[in-house]
This record gives structure tokens, sequence and C-alpha cells, in this order.
């Protein structure tokens, strides 16, 4: 009926997701509300989240839209708050803000082929490298602090975080994205361990590689044939193809169900069509 990879119950669960606003995380919101959860999406910006709430509300599913900073703790709290008073205490937490920018990024692979006028690993800006980390770690740490704690009154609790296969091995031209996902992958374990006592588990999903509109320009020619980035994305992939958002949804239902995955915390589970699997050769 609701076209759902699979079918758990989540009635009376309060899920929380950052990120909501994008195509990965609002997939997964809108996945969430499909099975009966009363979902939080939050997001920098209140339009996408909005209209995801309208969109699901309008099927008859409930979803509250919220403006959100994950950089900023007391705007955190006040999103807190309202979702507190709007949907009730949080259950799971889904940590899916994140991101990579150009200011952190190389133009060319290797340095002996930098080229004047390029930026080259010596010219990457300090402030995006920052702003590449914080974006990702605190952008997963802070609004931990803000929803877990109803996870700790509660003794139970869910809380998926979105590394990367950037983690296992980092991708040329983008340190300060690679390295920030392995610390998630990192703080993923930490907070398993961390919260191992009050009945949250703590897992998180590494995505492949996917085809969105912020990246579809660097994967693809105008004449819709994969770029040489692209290609050896697919060389180096078994099945030869990318990763659909869709793809994300059934990983995602099921390390957040209690019965499911009762004894499993702190892992990362790669959902990369093989990639991790294939040396090359």
């Amino acid at each position: 009926m609701n076209n759902l990879p699979l079918n758990i119950d989540y009635s009376g669960k309060v899920v929380v997701v950052t990120g909501a606003g994008g195509l990965i995380c609002g997939a997964m919101a809108a996945a969430f509300a499909k099975s009966g959860a009363k979902v939080a999406a939050l997001d920098l910006n209140e339009d996408a989240v909005k209209k995801l709430a309208d969109e699901l509300k309008a099927e008859g599913y409930v979803c509250e839209g919220y403006k959100a900073n994950v950089l900023d703790p007391e705007a955190l709290e006040a999103v807190h708050q309202a979702v507190l008073s709007d949907l009730g205490p949080c259950d799971i937490l889904v940590n899916g803000a994140g991101g990579n920018n150009p200011r952190a990024t190389t133009d060319n692979e290797y340095q002996h082929e930098a080229k004047e006028g390029g930026k080259s690993f010596f010219d990457l800006e300090p402030n995006g490298v920052d702003f590449v980390f914080k974006l990702n770690f605190q952008g997963t740490l802070l609004p931990t602090q803000a929803f877990a704690k109803d996870m700790v009154a509660k003794k139970s609790g869910v809380i998926l975080n979105i590394s990367s296969m950037n983690a296992y091995i980092p991708l040329t031209k983008i340190p300060a994205y690679s390295a920030a996902k392995a610390g998630i992958s990192n703080f993923t374990q930490w907070l398993a361990t961390h919260f191992a006592g009050t009945g949250i588990r703590c897992n998180a999903i590494a995505p492949g590689f996917l085809v969105s509109a912020q990246n579809k320009a660097l994967l693809f020619n105008a004449d819709g044939t994969p770029t040489a980035r692209s290609a050896k994305i697919l060389n180096g992939t078994p099945t030869g193809r990318f990763v659909d958002a869709d793809e994300l949804i059934g990983a995602t239902l099921f390390l957040c169900d209690d019965k499911s995955a009762s004894a499993i915390t702190g892992v990362v589970l790669p959902v990369d069509a093989g990639f991790a699997a294939y040396s090359g050769v």
C-alpha cells in the first residue's frame, strides 16, 4: 500500500530526522511517517520541510516541519521543546544533516597533476575545512545532545547516524568530508558504548554513491554520458550502478526497529551496491 521495502509498525513512535529537506533524509522521514510514526522533519531549509510535511499530511500521515540549525545548541533546544509540545518525546533520532563544501575540495586528484590557478591541497581554506567538520560531526553531536535526553528518561530509543563509504577509504579531492565521515563512524561506536546501559541503541548506515541534484553535473556530461570521475565509480562498483535513495530505506527501518535489531548497536552498515567489496582487480 505504501510501497515500503519493510512493513514495520512504528505507530506511537516519535521520529526526529535532521537534514529532512534533502533527498536522502526526506525519503527516510516519509518512510517513517508511512510506517505510522509521528515525524519531526528538521532542516535549515524551512520551506523544504514544510513542503514535505504538507505532502505527507495530505496523504493522512503525521509529520511536522521545523527550521533547525544543527550547529546552534539554543536553536536545537527550542526545536526540541516544540517537538515535545507538538508530537511528544523523541524515540528515534536520525542524524542526517551533513555535506561537503567547495572550500574544502581540491580541483585535482593528485598533487603532481595540480595546475596553476587551480585549487590544490595547499589552497584548501581553513574555514572551509572547519565548516565541513562542524556540519558533519557537530551537526550529529548537537542534535543527539538535544534529543537523546528524551530517550535516557524513557530508558529506550534509537539513534541512527549517516556515515559514508568515504569513511572506509577516502575519495580523492574531498579530504575534509572523508575524514569527517570517518569521525561519524567512530562516534557511532562511542555513542553505542556510552548509552549501552540506558536502553539506547546507536548505529549508522554508510550510503554508496547516489545521484542527486547537487552532484548530477559532476557525475554526468550534458549528453547523459558518465564523466571521467563517474566512470571510475561505476568501474569500481561490481554491480556497475549507483545507489538509489529509496534503497537506503530498508536498512533504516530495520536498524531502527527494536524487535528486528534489538542486539545490534555500534555497527556501520554499507549500502553501496558492492563498492566496498571490490578491490579493483
